[in-house]
């Protein structure tokens, strides 16, 4: 029985030929390198001699037979003297009774990604949240209700509580979403400076005159498919980070961006939308956590407004990133316009809808 091919040092996969007494043959190049050392020094090991504080490869050696394969999950391997290196083994039998071994690497320590389960850690503690939250909400609806009922004529107090009632009514809504989760609204044609100018009022309200509110917009921006009570929330938190940082002077910016990559995917046409603040930045031992749930760099925040906007960015196909010094912190929101023949076709599907129901009140009338 002779050793492993040349061609088997093309594979990325560690292998390991040895022969029916467990003696090894010969490895392949990813082997040696996986395990550090020379691939001469690998023929005339015992393969056992491999395993690095266990015996589930040498057991395996003794109650298998020709054309068996076992998988051994996390071993660790080392060649002796040497680190420890951990993959999920693959032990087959050949039919001449040699043996033939596939290391494909894994990590030390088992278990699933940690920010793999950051969504349902976020979900969990929402929900939470929102149970706390519907009394003070239900609470405030009715104080707003009877307000509504007072101040008569004074359009400036009326425009106030309508803007109380519909941000009772959004929070509301949210919270019902949280509690009972229903599908997303599907995505509808909006003009993205009315969202803007939205979250500009609700700034306003907020801040008072303690922060300039700078409008940067590009007046000549196509419609954006989206749903625009997320993107008020996204950008508010956005916003409202802003003012809470410090900002004396907050700037909102649009410009459209020509062919560019989002996550991989490349768009012909897609918005920047820049949140520009002159505050004391963000913190630098939280710059690689900023985006994580729970994660704030104030003792009252909750680490709650940046998942968020993440969050709706990916479900508008874009993203977020940011920039940031004393000073001058720019958060950016990239979201992909739809391209020209897909936009063309929902046109033309408006105006066959549109048609036909002309059609039919046409035929109506006669």
């Amino acid at each position: 029985m002779t050793g492993l091919s040349p061609a088997h040092d093309t594979l990325a996969t560690p292998l390991l030929l040895a022969a029916a007494d467990g003696v090894v043959l010969g490895g392949n190049r990813a082997c040696a390198q996986w395990l550090g050392v020379g691939a001469k020094r690998l023929p005339g090991l015992p393969l056992a001699a491999l395993e690095h504080g266990d015996d589930r490869l040498q057991r395996a050696l003794h109650t298998h037979g020709p054309g068996e394969t076992v998988r051994l999950p996390r071993m660790a391997l080392a060649f002796p003297g040497a680190a420890a290196h951990f993959a999920d083994a693959w032990l087959t039998a050949q039919d001449d009774g040699g043996w033939l071994l596939e290391a494909h690497p894994v990590d030390e320590f088992g278990g699933g990604d940690p920010v793999a389960a950051l969504p349902s850690a976020l979900s969990a503690a929402l929900r939470g949240l929102a149970h706390e939250l519907r009394n003070p909400l239900a609470g405030l609806k009715g104080a707003t209700q009877l307000l509504a009922r007072r101040v008569g004529d004074d359009a400036d107090s009326r425009e106030l509580v309508e803007l109380m009632e519909s941000e009772v009514g959004r929070l509301t809504q949210l919270i019902d979403q949280l509690l009972q989760p229903v599908p997303p609204r599907a995505h509808a044609p909006l003009n993205i400076h009315a969202v803007l100018e939205r979250v500009l009022r609700l700034a306003e309200n907020d801040a008072g005159w303690a922060v300039k509110l700078v409008r940067d917009y590009d007046p000549s921006l196509p419609e954006l498919e989206g749903d625009p009570d997320r993107l008020t929330q996204a950008v508010w938190n956005l916003v409202r980070n802003a003012i809470e940082a410090g900002a004396g002077e907050v700037v909102l910016r649009t410009r459209v961006e020509h062919g560019l990559r989002i996550g991989g995917e490349p768009h012909a046409l897609a918005l920047r939308l820049e949140i520009v603040d002159d505050g004391r930045g963000v913190p630098e031992a939280l710059a690689e956590q900023v985006f994580l749930p729970l994660v704030s760099g104030r003792a009252e925040g909750t680490g709650l407004g940046l998942a968020l906007a993440q969050q709706v960015a990916r479900e508008h196909r874009g993203s977020i990133a940011y920039r940031s010094r004393a000073g001058h912190t720019v958060f950016t929101l990239l979201l992909p316009y739809p391209p020209p023949a897909e936009a063309a076709r929902d046109a033309a599907h408006v105006g066959e809808a549109v048609g036909s129901d002309e059609k039919e009140a046409g035929n109506d009338q006669r």
